[in-house]
C-alpha cells in the first residue's frame, strides 16, 4: 500500500496506535546487554524486520526505526561513529520496506534518542552546536532512508530536545516532528522538566505531537499525560508507557505489566486525552495487540483521576530516578556516556 503522512493518517483516524519495545524484544532474539542494536540493521536485518512486522501484525499504525542510539556520540562507544549514515539509512529502509507491503497505511517514525552527553549549559562538555550537528547527521540519514516523521524520544532536557528539533528542521524541513520525554524523577525528567513545561516547549517549537515514553510505569506516565492535556487540550499527545515495573527474576528482567493491563492502560490513556498510544520497555507484540483490541470502538470516557489510575493500574511510583531494564541511565541527567535503550 502506498505510504501516507502522519498528519493525514491522524486526520483520518483521530487516534493512532504506536509500537512497543525494541530492546527487550531483541533480547529474546539473542541481543546481549550493552551491544548496540543499531549494528543489527547491518548484521541481522531479518531480526529487525521480524520486530517491525510483529508490531504491524499486532495493529501498530506507527513503527519506530531501530535507530534510538544512532548518533555519533552513542555509536562512538562502539567505535562505529563513522557508520552513522549507513546504520540510520538502513534502519529507515528496513522499516519502510515492510510499511510498503502492509495492507493498510503504516507510518515509519525515525527514532532519535539522546546523545548520552551532558550539554554545556547543564554543566557538561557538549556544545549546543555540536549536539545540533550530531542530530543533523543522524536525521539526514533517516530522511534519506525514507522515514515519514522525525521521532525524538526519551529526552530529559529541553536544550537537547531543541537541538534535535533544530537539526530536523535544517535537514528534513518537510517532515513532521514529535518529541517525547521521560518523566521518571518525582514527576519530572532527570533535568527537572515537568509535563506542562513540555507542552509549552511543543507550542513554541510548533511540534506535530509531544508526550511521554518510558519512565516508571503506566500509572506515573498517565499522570503526566493528564498534566499535558490539561495544559494543551487541543494538542496531539503521545503516551508510550513501560509494561509495568522491571524486576530481576532468575537472572532475567521480567515486567510486571500483564497483557490484560495493557488494554486497561490504553483506554485510560485515551480517556486522559492521548491520541497516539503505544508501549515502551517490556511491551511485546501481545501487549500491543491487546491495546488495539481495547481501543477499537472505545469511546473516550471521563478524564481519570489519580485514585482511578491507582485503582486500575497500580500504585504511583514517583521514583527518584531509575534505569531501564538494560541498565542504562537517561540521556543527560548524570548519565554521561551510559547508553540507554528505548524498550
Amino acid at each position: 500500500m502506498s505510504r501516507t503522512s502522519l498528519p493525514e493518517l491522524m486526520e483520518e483516524r483521530g487516534w493512532l496506535l504506536a509500537d512497543g519495545a525494541t530492546g527487550t524484544n531483541l533480547f529474546m532474539k539473542g541481543l546481549e546487554s550493552g551491544y548496540p542494536p543499531e549494528l543489527w540493521n547491518d548484521e541481522k536485518p531479518d531480526i529487525i524486520q521480524w520486530l517491525h512486522q510483529g508490531f504491524i501484525d499486532a495493529g501498530s499504525d506507527i513503527i519506530l526505526t531501530n535507530s534510538f542510539g544512532g548518533s555519533r556520540y552513542r555509536l562512538m562507544l562502539h567505535k562505529a561513529q563513522d557508520r552513522v549514515a549507513e546504520l540510520n539509512e538502513k534502519a529507515a529502509r528496513l522499516a519502510g520496506a515492510l510499511a510498503e507491503k502492509a495492507d493498510r497505511p503504516v507510518v515509519v517514525a525515525g527514532s532519535v534518542g539522546p546523545t548520552g552527553e551532558i550539554f554545556e549549559n547543564a554543566g557538561g562538555t557538549l556544545a549546543y552546536e555540536d549536539g545540533v550537528a550530531a542530530f543533523a547527521e543522524q536525521i539526514a540519514a533517516l530522511a534519506e532512508g525514507g522515514v515519514d516523521v522525525v521521532w525524538i524520544e526519551t529526552m530529559s532536557s529541553t536544550e537537547e530536545a531543541q537541538a534535535a528539533v533544530q537539526a530536523a528542521r535544517q535537514v528534513a524541513p518537510d517532515l513532521p516532528v514529535v518529541v517525547t520525554m521521560s518523566f521518571d524523577t518525582a514527576g519530572r525528567t532527570m533535568m527537572g522538566v515537568r509535563p506542562a513545561d513540555l507542552a509549552g516547549f511543543a507550542a513554541e517549537q510548533n511540534l506535530f505531537a509531544f508526550g511521554s515514553n518510558c519512565g516508571t510505569g503506566a500509572p506515573d506516565l498517565l499522570l503526566g499525560v493528564l498534566e499535558m492535556t490539561e495544559a494543551a487540550p487541543e494538542a496531539t499527545v503521545v503516551a508510550k508507557a513501560n509494561a509495568g515495573v522491571p524486576e530481576f527474576k532468575d537472572g532475567e528482567i521480567v515486567y510486571s505489566g500483564t497483557v490484560e493491563l495493557a488494554g486497561v492502560y490504553a483506554k485510560m490513556a485515551m480517556d486522559a486525552g492521548a491520541r497516539i498510544i503505544g508501549g515502551c520497555c517490556g511491551n511485546t507484540f501481545e501487549h500491543v495487540a491487546e491495546m488495539k483490541r481495547a481501543l477499537n470502538g472505545h469511546a473516550p470516557g471521563p478524564r481519570p483521576t489519580r485514585p482511578d489510575v491507582e485503582a486500575r493500574l497500580g500504585p504511583i511510583q514517583q521514583a527518584t530516578g531509575h534505569k531501564c531494564a538494560h541498565g542504562h541511565g537517561h540521556g543527560e541527567g548524570g548519565a554521561r556516556r551510559r547508553r540507554r535503550r528505548r524498550g
